[in-house]
């Protein structure tokens, strides 16, 4: 069997704007949507990490993604995670996502509950044939399911035609260069690798993952087409130069104190914070039991972006 063709290039983990009483900003959603379209990426990937998917109820998570759909009128295509605890948690959000009308769907291993690599798969198979027509990616992300799923796993999955690809937040380049490795040794080259290190991309790039899903990329999309265009044309000095120049910019997710705040405040944070700078967003709210920024920390993160002569 072969897997449904996954999608690869830049591909934004789309940040939630909230007005002050959580609900969602959906003019400053659509004002987002566009820049991000407008400065070049090849997708958007909704409900994720960056979107607060945790935080979000099932109401909100189709209140975004809906917007986000429909701003987007199929200009690029638009993959949602359908990230849940469990298998029928999950299947609920797969719904929502086929009625609303994706391109793609991800999700990560089952958490809080303690799972087997068999159960796993299980996991995965049971997604896939909830929405076959759609590529599956995985979200390798053990800092926040305390599972790491092996490549064997997914490349088994892979053969089976369960899985398009994967996105990797484990931090672990090493481990990708080698899921990638064995990836093209087994003719799974449509399997597509995306990559969720925002500082490592050039390397990731040159190992030979198909595309970026980073963070940063909201508040710099065209930092991030730049490196992706020049890593794929082989002009690795292009790539590593613009590559320094981001990992200049990444230092906004550092100035919330570790000693007061986590690392979740501190990173979507620092970013909700940049696109409000920026006139993006119209406030830099998070879902609770997030803290705010002080006023001192604001100022380094609005002291970085001004620095980098980020534009609207």
């Amino acid at each position: 069997m072969s897997a449904v063709p996954a999608f690869a290039g830049v591909i934004p983990p789309v940040v939630c704007p909230l007005n002050d009483d959580c609900t969602i900003d959906h003019a400053s959603l659509r004002r987002h949507i566009e820049r991000l379209i407008e400065n070049g990426v090849d997708g958007l990937f909704a409900l994720g990490s960056s979107s607060e998917v945790v935080f979000l109820t099932r109401e909100l998570r189709r209140e975004f993604l809906q917007t986000v759909v429909e701003t987007t009128a199929g200009r690029v295509p638009v993959i949602a995670g359908v990230i849940d605890t469990t298998t029928p948690r999950v299947a609920e959000h797969v719904a929502d996502a086929l009625e609303i009308g994706v391109q793609g769907i991800v999700a990560t291993a089952p958490f809080y509950t303690r799972t087997h690599p068999n159960e796993i798969k299980d996991h995965f198979r049971r997604i896939h044939t909830m929405a076959p027509e759609l590529p599956l990616y995985a979200y390798q992300i053990p800092v926040c399911v305390h599972v790491t799923l092996s490549d064997e796993l997914m490349l088994t999955l892979a053969e089976e035609g369960v899985l398009s690809g994967m996105k990797d937040s484990s931090g672990a380049d090493g481990a990708t260069r080698n899921l990638i490795r064995k990836r093209n040794a087994r003719g799974l080259q449509d399997f597509k690798v995306l990559t969720g290190s925002e500082t490592t991309v050039d390397l990731n790039y040159f190992f030979g993952a198909d595309g970026v899903v980073p963070g940063l990329g909201n508040v710099d999309p065209a930092g991030y087409v730049r490196l992706h265009k020049a890593a794929v044309a082989g002009d690795w000095d292009t790539a590593r130069a613009e590559q320094e120049r981001l990992i200049e910019l990444f230092d906004i997710v550092f100035q919330g104190d570790s000693a007061r705040i986590g690392g979740n405040s501190s990173g979507v944070g620092s970013f909700k914070a940049a696109l409000e700078h920026l006139g993006v967003f119209s406030t830099r709210q998070m879902m609770p039991p997030a803290l705010p920024f002080t006023e001192e920390e604001l100022a380094k993160i609005y002291e970085i972006v001004d620095a980098s002569g980020l534009k609207a």
